[in-house]
């Protein structure tokens, strides 16, 4: 995402979200616990351009998406989204389908690790969302459920027909998307879905060290590396390898590649500047 900003200014408040920001490190915590952080479209429309506006802020460094409360993201609110839906016509459906597969376009393409803390249900967008992030630590409470086919709509919805195969592999992702079937944690670990699974109430924690390491690191060479992980999803050997290379060269022109250098021969720690 570009730097590059225009008349806007930073936003102070969101009002669907609660944002924390502590040297590098941000927090994004689903704030409706009485209703197991449901998502409104005031809360997808306020993960869009949080993660928009961080990217171009360019000062945070790493990412934790949480849940307040008994769980993660029980999905879109039933109530909220599920019954407005019914009375809106073709163009509102296809706008509001197109704001939910950008948000996980901006977790996906912001150029710092986002890190999901998963405990209790991540269900139907709260799964894709859990899936989106680089990187998923739960405890042995959490649950993932795609639950589209359960009321009625494809189970490749905000991308996970697309991201699901490549974490899981098709085998398991055909399961989980067709059934709609709850995957616990035990499962979730064995087969790829969650990153690290870690005591029971220490999923917010442990995420929190993780993005901490991360930012304490070599930020442009994990903002490279993320974009390579994505980019080179869908293209052939040659091109990879291509990018690869143009991505190499642009890095050891960097302060880092430096920094290490000098780090090694200083027998010190290095320095990293994110540059």
């Amino acid at each position: 995402m570009s730097p590059f900003t225009g008349s806007a200014t930073r936003t102070p408040d969101w009002e669907h979200l609660r944002v924390e920001r502590a040297d590098g490190v941000a927090t994004v915590t689903l704030a409706r616990p009485e209703k197991l952080n449901a998502l409104t479209f005031g809360a997808y429309a306020d993960l869009r351009d949080l993660l928009a506006e961080l990217s171009r802020e360019r000062a945070v460094r790493a990412l934790v998406l949480a849940g307040e409360g008994r769980g993660f993201c029980s999905g879109g609110d039933v109530d909220e989204i599920i019954g407005a839906t019914l009375s809106m016509d073709t163009a509102q459906l296809l706008d509001f389908n197109r704001m939910t597969g950008q948000v996980v376009r901006a977790v996906r393409e912001c150029p710092f690790p986002v890190i999901a803390a998963v405990h209790g249900v991540a269900a139907g967008a709260g799964a894709v969302l859990a899936l989106a992030a680089d990187f998923r630590v739960a405890d042995p409470t959490a649950r993932f459920a795609f639950l589209f086919t359960r009321v009625g709509l494809s189970g490749g919805d905000m991308g996970a027909a697309y991201l699901l195969p490549r974490v899981v592999g098709l085998g398991h992702a055909t399961r989980l998307l067709m059934l709609g079937e709850p995957v616990r944690a035990p499962e979730a670990e064995r087969i790829g879905l969650i990153s690290e699974l870690v005591e029971e109430g220490r999923a917010d924690e442990a995420a929190g060290a993780l993005a901490r390491r991360l930012a304490d690191g070599p930020a442009l060479a994990y903002a490279q590396t993320k974009t390579l992980l994505t980019a080179e999803l869908d293209m052939p050997l040659a091109a990879a390898v291509e990018m690869d290379a143009s991505t190499q060269a642009l890095l050891m022109n960097g302060q880092d590649y430096a920094e290490f250098h000098a780090a090694f021969t200083e027998k010190r720690p290095p320095k990293w500047q994110g540059r």
